[in-house]
């Protein structure tokens, strides 16, 4: 997602091992690209781990990940931002460490949580508290019989927040994240899934999104 919030940043150098996307610096705060900045980076592809080792560089302590989700729910129609407390990410690569820093315990850190939700909010931005992440590894979509597997989990599925977390947990930077429900899952709307349905519903989310968040990020810095 690319947005005004970023207008006029520059791109940041880092070192050869981190930030496989870009990173770019504006006055208050850094934007990375998770999917590129000269070009587009598959979710499966993406290295997270280099990505978070480019935040730590830059001494961030913190980070908010704005993701673009199906929902597994029919109460949570296309439009949605929810602000997920946990995630299921069994596909995500396991560390980007080989000694004792891999054992950690990822998740999204309650008190910012807190914090960028009343950010929101103190917007007039309607946010749900709370909710279940499934990581599907992508770039395909799912089929209906693994959306009712997920369904029975969780609340929405995406390509990316979860190993994104864990990597910046493992960098011992605060997450938390901001999901768009784009589209329903396949199989949970009344027809099936189509590819035109779901960008559509990016581009409107996205926009609605990014307005809300250029809004609120005063309140974040």
């Amino acid at each position: 997602m690319r947005s005004t919030f970023g207008a006029g940043a520059q791109r940041v150098e880092t070192s050869p091992l981190a930030a496989a996307a870009g990173v770019l610096e504006a006055d208050t705060h850094v934007v990375l690209q998770r999917h590129g900045i000269d070009g587009y980076v598959l979710p499966h592809m993406i290295d997270h781990f280099a990505n978070a080792a480019a935040l730590e560089e830059l001494d961030c302590d913190r980070a908010l990940a704005l993701g673009s989700v199906g929902s597994l729910r029919a109460d949570l129609p296309i439009g949605t931002l929810i602000d997920p407390d946990d995630f299921i990410a069994l596909g995500a690569s396991p560390s980007g460490f080989t000694d004792h820093r891999a054992h950690t315990i990822p998740g999204f850190d309650v008190t910012w949580r807190s914090r960028v939700r009343g950010a929101f909010e103190g917007q007039g931005q309607e946010i749900v508290e709370g909710g279940i992440y499934w990581e599907s590894p992508g770039p395909r979509f799912e089929t209906p019989a693994e959306i009712r597997l997920f369904a029975a989990h969780a609340d929405v599925v995406g390509m990316t927040l979860g190993g994104e977390c864990c990597a910046l947990c493992e960098r011992r930077i605060a997450c938390a994240a901001i999901c768009v429900v784009d589209n329903m899952a396949n199989g949970i709307g009344p027809d099936p899934l189509t590819l035109e349905e779901f960008e559509r519903g990016q581009t409107a989310s996205a926009d609605r999104l990014l307005a809300a968040l250029e809004r609120a990020l005063p309140e974040l810095i």
